[in-house]
């Protein structure tokens, strides 16, 4: 029975990549501990031979009062270390350049907006005129580009599996670039501690074919709910998407939240709020224990794009 968790926790990490930027960190973590055991293994085995050649009982070793230096051993125990973090240097600078979230992985990435909260996420699809809360679904093999923000404090995107973290904030944007190489099913989560209902701030990652993701799509597009700025707000209430349902009045629902989208750019919206120069009320704070829907009102979307980090 011990051996299901391992396998359930290797199978949602880049130590099982489904997409090159995983596979390539996974890559980076083998010739890392490669190089590290150059550094740490001979003088693991070093030690109990030395304690056995030189013992008290059976000395082997020569006595030489007047040794002082042996210019090779300096050079191994200098060079080798020198060398190694070198080489993790380089390999380093190396890839992070090559893994940079905002680089494309192809020309006319998909193009995702993303809103974290307090604890679900919503995935906004501006080509397909849809949202899902808590589920991403994006064509095998083709890039997509996440653009991400929050309504409430700093989170932290990870779908370990597929491509690294990145972090999303109030009033700004981040991107994060990725690819799913094969059909199949991963798990992302919000790895920033936000308060006590975070470890539940998971979502599904869908991989399918081209011809699946067109059914998805417009299985979403018959939803009869709107993404409105009213709906919205009641997402914006602390509590995972099934909470969520019950306050939406489709509590008897499967799988994910569905909306439509009315047009009113709740994305550019909801980072307008943090640009109008004045205060938010903790009554129109998402996240705050005083929270009110009917009190968080968003401001008109911006004519001028605002700030990317």
């Amino acid at each position: 029975m011990t051996e299901l968790p391992l396998i359930l926790a290797v199978a949602d990490s880049f130590l099982d990549p489904t997409g090159p930027a995983a596979e390539a960190q996974l890559k980076h973590l083998n010739l890392v501990m490669l190089l590290t055991f150059i550094a740490i293994i001979p003088p693991l085995l070093a030690t109990p031979w030395i304690l056995w050649r030189f013992r008290r009982s059976k000395p082997k070793g020569k006595y030489r009062p007047n040794w002082d230096s042996n210019p090779i051993l300096e050079i191994l125990m200098w060079g080798v270390p020198l060398l190694v973090v070198t080489l993790m240097g380089v390999s380093l600078w190396n890839i992070t350049h090559r893994l940079d979230p905002y680089k494309p992985l192809g020309k006319d990435p998909l193009e995702i907006k993303v809103i974290g909260l307090d604890w679900k996420w919503i995935f906004i699809y501006p080509d397909e005129g849809i949202a899902l809360v808590d589920e991403l679904i994006v064509p095998e093999g083709y890039p997509v580009e996440l653009e991400l923000t929050t309504d409430t404090v700093m989170q932290s995107l990870r779908i370990s599996a597929v491509v690294g973290q990145i972090y999303a904030m109030p009033a700004m944007t981040t991107k994060l670039n990725f690819m799913a190489s094969d059909e199949g099913e991963d798990r992302g989560m919000n790895t920033q501690f936000t308060g006590e209902g975070f470890w539940k701030q998971k979502f599904d990652l869908y991989a399918v074919s081209e011809e699946k993701y067109r059914e998805r799509m417009e299985k979403a597009k018959q939803s009869e709910l709107q993404f409105t700025a009213e709906n919205y707000a009641i997402l914006a209430e602390q509590g995972t998407s099934e909470e969520a349902k019950k306050r939406l009045g489709i509590e008897g629902q499967k799988g994910a939240i569905e909306m439509v989208l009315d047009g009113t750019n709740i994305f550019e919206r909801v980072l307008a709020r943090y640009w109008s120069g004045k205060p938010m009320t903790p009554e129109s704070q998402p996240g705050s224990p005083l929270y009110d829907p009917k009190k968080s009102l968003l401001p008109p979307a911006p004519e001028k794009p605002l700030m990317q980090m």
